[in-house]
């Protein structure tokens, strides 16, 4: 069994969805445990390190338990394979925002949890023209995503990453084919075929295996088969062109 643990999001709940669905689907075990907060940023989760306070919701395999916890208790709840965090999409493109935080959230996660790799997931832009661009230091995508990738492979190198999911990469593949309805809201996924797409990224970055033939399609609203092969093929190809083997 794979276990892995997400200092998230809204973002990060987004991706990982369907994750355990896909998993299982493959025969895979996993355990997938999100910490969330909505809008947190590296900031934040520093802050919440510090306090030790029970800020986060406990969601365990795509659903909330209702259950609040500290990062703290988490860390030490399990022997964690693998640890993901990312920052707040609208700081994700301004590289001084990540730190120290990240820093000292990777020592901190790293003495809590000394056997886990730890990973950062690469955040996306917004649909063009959405208002939540007056909330960064950008106009537009054009602008926003070379930022956000440089950001988070700076952050990756500060701070020894053992890997990067690169999200980006994949959300900019499946809106060059949908364009805006790849969102729900204009920056949040959409919460059937784009959820299901970053699922399957994750899938394919922690059991390096491709999601061609997985049979998973218990998805929240109607997704077509157009759809799912579209999805998987967007991850596919951004795990491949990221430098990830899959079998």
């Amino acid at each position: 069994m794979k276990k892995i643990l997400v200092i998230g999001n809204s973002f990060g709940e987004d991706a990982v969805r369907y994750l355990y669905g896909i998993a299982r689907a493959a025969k895979d075990e996993v355990k997938v445990a999100m910490l969330f907060i909505g809008g947190c940023s590296l900031y934040r989760h520093y802050r919440n390190m510090i306090s030790e306070e029970k800020a986060y919701v406990y969601q365990f395999n795509g659903v909330s338990t209702g259950l609040h916890v500290s990062l703290k208790e988490a860390l030490l709840s399990d022997e964690w394979d693998y640890v993901v965090t990312q920052q707040c999409s609208p700081d994700s493109g301004s590289a001084e925002t990540y730190y120290p935080y990240i820093n000292a959230l990777a020592d901190y996660v790293r003495k809590m949890a000394p056997a886990a790799k730890l990973y950062l997931q690469m955040t996306w832009s917004f649909a063009e023209g959405c208002t939540r661009f007056q909330k960064t230091a950008f106009e537009n995508r054009e602008q926003m995503i070379p930022a956000v990738r440089a950001a988070y492979k700076q952050a990756a190198e500060a701070i020894r990453a053992d890997g990067i999911i690169p999200s980006l990469e994949a959300m900019c593949k499946l809106y060059d084919e949908l364009g805006d309805v790849t969102y729900r809201d204009g920056f949040h996924c959409s919460i059937g075929v784009t959820r299901y797409m970053l699922s399957c990224l994750w899938y394919e970055v922690f059991f390096g295996k491709r999601v061609d033939n997985n049979s998973f399609r218990d998805f929240d609203v109607a997704v077509s088969e157009e759809r799912v092969a579209l999805a998987q093929r967007c991850a596919t190809e951004a795990a491949l062109e990221y430098g990830y083997e899959l079998k």
